[in-house]
């Protein structure tokens, strides 16, 4: 990552970014919840990029350096919480089901008036009110019961591995074995199966439906049609790659298209 900022407060605001857009990588003492209220939002570390639709936050613990970097028109929400606020005890970035009303509560937080927010002195300052301690409070709650989901796109170390993930970075619907891109790069199918395990936590074809979900929800937020989209991230067809968004993110691509 480049020269990494550091901003010791995690601001609590929200923020529009345009398509492509990215806020470079940074730091906080706090932790953040970060999530997309309309676009979709990636969040890249050193460890590799976690992604979030609108039913998805993204946890980003203190200390972590991160960047981001907008899908579409992002309505960016940030949160931060004290480092000894941590109500899901994770100590690594993590994705986050997002259910209707702790959507509504995040809204509802970081829209409100802050005087955590290092980037906007000409916010208003009024004291931190009871109502505000309330809706935090819930919001605290409803994040204890958010359960984990695995939408990460881990980043490889080792050379060779690293030349297949590029490939498939470049041309996500190549449909070349593991045996045949091992064969493109100069590396033997089992050493490779072995790296994807061992520096990627899953296997060959794990990996490779992350990179093409990632990639899916890109074009998805650029507004390019659903059937257009499974065929530029390799799918056999549009009902395969629907059946897996759905499995996913719990919707199907159409009803992406028609989020905020």
């Amino acid at each position: 990552m480049p020269v990494i900022r550091h901003t010791p407060q995690a601001p609590t605001h929200t923020r529009t970014l345009a398509p492509g857009e990215r806020i470079e990588a940074h730091r906080h003492d706090d932790h953040q919840i970060v999530y997309a209220g309309s676009g979709v939002l990636a969040v890249t570390t050193d460890a590799g990029t976690w992604f979030a639709p609108g039913t998805r936050a993204i946890w980003v613990p203190a200390g972590c350096a991160h960047a981001h970097r907008a899908r579409g028109h992002l309505d960016l929400h940030t949160l931060g919480l004290p480092a000894d606020t941590n109500p899901l005890g994770l100590d690594a970035p993590s994705v986050l089901t997002v259910s209707p009303l702790l959507r509504e509560l995040i809204l509802a937080y970081t829209r409100g008036p802050h005087t955590d927010d290092p980037e906007r002195s000409d916010a208003p300052q009024p004291p931190d009110s009871p109502e505000r301690r309330r809706l935090r409070a819930v919001l605290l709650d409803q994040l204890r019961a958010s359960p984990q989901q695995p939408l990460q796109l881990p980043s490889p170390a080792d050379p060779r591995l690293k030349a297949v993930c590029d490939l498939l970075h470049r041309h996500p619907a190549d449909p070349r074995t593991l045996a045949a891109l091992g064969t493109a790069t100069g590396t033997g199918e089992r050493t490779l199966s072995r790296l994807f395990r061992r520096e990627l936590g899953m296997t060959f074809p794990q990996w490779r439906t992350q990179l093409r979900l990632y990639h899916a929800l890109g074009m998805l937020a650029d507004e390019l049609p659903v059937t257009t989209v499974a065929h530029r991230c390799g799918w056999s067809s549009t009902s395969a790659f629907i059946d897996v968004f759905r499995r996913a993110f719990g919707y199907t691509p159409g009803v992406h298209h028609r989020r905020p």
